[in-house]
């Protein structure tokens, strides 16, 4: 059996990039001290303002107008005709200007009375307009005016 006569030194550890990076460090420190110690300095006055309203109210959601096959509409679960369509969404717009609507159609139904409430969508000043389809197997989309 061989006897090992050179002895294995032991793995030194470099702690040059370690001592890089703290000086690194100090000095990112320091000199962002020095900005903060000028600008407390400065004799300016920072204007100010205050929130006349509160706080922000968050969007409201879109409304949704089901159009079935024997021509009722119904406007979020209430059961409309045109004129209140029309009326109820431009009270609503008013509100808030960007307001959204989705149109849900019967695929029974005839396009004309489809393109009939898309109309009184526009004239209560609606440009966010939704149409959901079905696509082929199950996939679903949403078709936006």
């Amino acid at each position: 059996m061989p006897l090992k006569i050179t002895r294995e030194e032991n793995p030194t550890l470099n702690l040059t990039p370690m001592i890089d990076i703290v000086f690194l460090l100090i000095i990112f420190f320091m000199v962002g001290t020095k900005f903060s110690e000028r600008d407390r300095k400065l004799s300016l006055s920072i204007p100010e303002v205050t929130d006349s309203k509160g706080t922000l109210t968050p969007a409201p959601t879109k409304r949704t107008v089901h159009v079935y096959r024997n021509g009722k509409i119904i406007l979020d679960r209430k059961e409309v005709d045109l004129e209140t369509l029309t009326v109820d969404l431009e009270v609503a717009r008013q509100e808030y200007a960007e307001l959204g609507v989705v149109v849900r159609g019967d695929a029974k139904a005839s396009w004309q009375q489809i393109a009939t409430v898309l109309n009184a969508c526009r004239q209560a000043g609606i440009i966010n307009i939704d149409t959901p389809v079905q696509i082929a197997q199950g996939i679903s989309g949403t078709l936006r005016e």
